[in-house]
């Protein structure tokens, strides 16, 4: 007995040191990279002064303590169930949940994974293995647990009454996340909005102080099931909430014309829409930056980027284009940020083309796109529009791998956003791809309208151009705005 307890040490010892190497995490491929991007540099700066920190309490002592936005940096164990599947992809999946814990600033001391069916419905571990995760939980200090899944309100308070410290699950770390590095008016808006979703069923109904529904005596003769103080402020907390989240909904929806607005215009304009999406911390933002020479920030961490950022972008012939950088995706995507961000989600739905970009060097790339795509299947349109799967970070990763992957997603480029490699190839396949106007004109522009000579390059096809002593000779594929203007000059 004494031998199968210390295996069954050792086998937790091990698990608990793979889980924290965060090997199969998002983050795995770019951990030995320590040097930082000089994008977004402030911003990095910014959230770093707002990360949580050790040996500070929530409760300030001083008014001042306020200024330097300090709290308590959580130390929590990772609690895992494995239904379904392989041991790997199981592991894998708390791996992650270990770099999601310490993007929200928490430091990850232990981690328990249990083999079952199903999880318990009351306490979501077994009963045996529930009282082991509170020995370990007061043996390493730990004031919070975190599970790899989404709980029942009872499962968490169950499991709350055995271990003695908060629970949370998957779905609220990741809430919080983004709670802290929404920027924008509208993406606080939105991720307010989905934690209050998220909280409405989970209100737990009564204290210490307050008093359950009581009947006969015990209330007082009012009846059987009559309402105590303490169902009467759960309600209370209820309609504020509701009311609070009808608020956000109004606000959320006087933002939606702003940018309907500015996509009717680039529509207007004839502009095509490029939209990258894929996992968190695959590489969108530094794609971004290489292709438009913007300033977005970069970060090697989960989540570094929430607000949807455009920017203008040419092909080598000098058609122009938009790129639009969205949130990134994860396994699990918590369904209330689907809907809270759906607006700004909206601009892959509405895209011509979508680079999906894709971590080449990350242990399991084909779970990555797998994880993407149902996401992408509750966007209307989007699962209809023509992709480019991306294959980034060439550089790190293993060329049997990309062979593999080029092999399974034949509309595919192989690059790397950091070394610049293969960026030429895939503006010639962002060009091939994207929607050719339907107006061909052959015709003669004088070299006074060197305006539309330009717009024709911007936003059309040139097939051909010829100088002559009276202008210019035009064969191209335009918009019929624009083949009107160039046809009217031509007379």
């Amino acid at each position: 007995m004494t031998n199968e307890k210390d295996q069954s040490q050792i086998e937790g010892q091990d698990l608990a040191a793979r889980i924290l190497a965060r090997m199969g995490t998002a983050l795995q491929s770019t951990d030995s990279q320590k040097e930082e991007s000089s994008s977004g540099a402030m911003d990095r700066e910014e959230r770093a002064r707002l990360r949580r920190v050790d040996g500070l309490s929530t409760e300030l002592e001083d008014v001042s303590e306020v200024e330097y936005r300090k709290i308590r940096l959580e130390k929590v164990v990772l609690v895992g169930v494995w239904t379904s599947g392989t041991a790997e992809a199981a592991e894998v999946s708390l791996r992650e949940l270990a770099a999601l814990a310490e993007t929200a600033g928490s430091q990850v001391l232990d981690a328990v994974l249990q083999r079952r069916q199903t999880p318990d419905p009351a306490t979501y571990l077994g009963k045996g293995k529930a009282h082991e995760l509170k020995e370990i939980v007061a043996a390493c200090g730990a004031d919070t647990v975190i599970v790899d899944s989404d709980l029942a309100p009872s499962q968490r308070r169950g499991l709350e009454d055995v271990v003695k410290v908060k629970v949370v699950d998957r779905t609220a770390l990741i809430l919080d996340i983004f709670a802290q590095h929404a920027k924008s008016r509208e993406g606080k808006a939105q991720v307010e909005l989905a934690q209050l979703e998220y909280l409405l069923p989970r209100l737990r109904g009564w204290g210490e102080s307050m008093s359950r529904q009581a009947g006969g005596r015990v209330a007082g003769g009012a009846g059987i099931g009559s309402r105590g103080p303490g169902e009467t402020k759960i309600e209370l907390d209820r309609r504020r909430i509701r009311m609070r989240m009808a608020k956000l909904r109004k606000e959320i929806e006087a933002m939606a014309p702003a940018r309907k607005t500015m996509r009717q215009s680039r529509r207007t304009n004839k502009v095509p829409s490029v939209a990258i999406a894929g996992y968190t911390n695959a590489g969108k933002s530094s794609l971004l930056n290489v292709l438009t020479d913007a300033d977005v920030m970069v970060q090697d961490a989960l989540f570094a980027t929430l607000d949807p950022t455009v920017r203008k972008a040419k092909t080598l012939e000098g058609r122009e284009y938009t790129l639009v950088d969205t949130v990134g995706f994860v396994r699990n995507l918590p369904h209330e940020l689907v809907e809270a961000f759906r607006s700004s989600l909206e601009e892959v739905g509405e895209a011509d083309l979508i680079l999906h970009v894709l971590d080449a060097a990350h242990p399991d790339p084909e779970g990555q796109v797998e994880a993407v795509k149902t996401v992408l299947a509750d966007i209307d349109g989007a699962s209809e529009i023509e992709q480019i799967i991306v294959l980034n970070k060439a550089d790190l990763a293993e060329p049997e791998t990309l062979a593999r992957l080029r092999s399974r997603y034949p509309l595919s480029v192989v690059v790397s956003a950091k070394s610049q490699t293969g960026i030429t190839e895939l503006k010639e396949m962002i060009a091939e791809h994207l929607p050719t106007p339907a107006k061909e004109v052959r015709v003669l522009v004088p070299y006074s309208r060197g305006d539309l000579l330009s717009l024709a390059h911007e936003t059309g096809e040139v097939i051909s151009t010829e100088h002559t002593a009276y202008g210019t000779k035009l064969h191209a594929l335009v918009d019929e705005h624009l083949a009107e203007k160039l046809e009217h000059a031509s007379e």
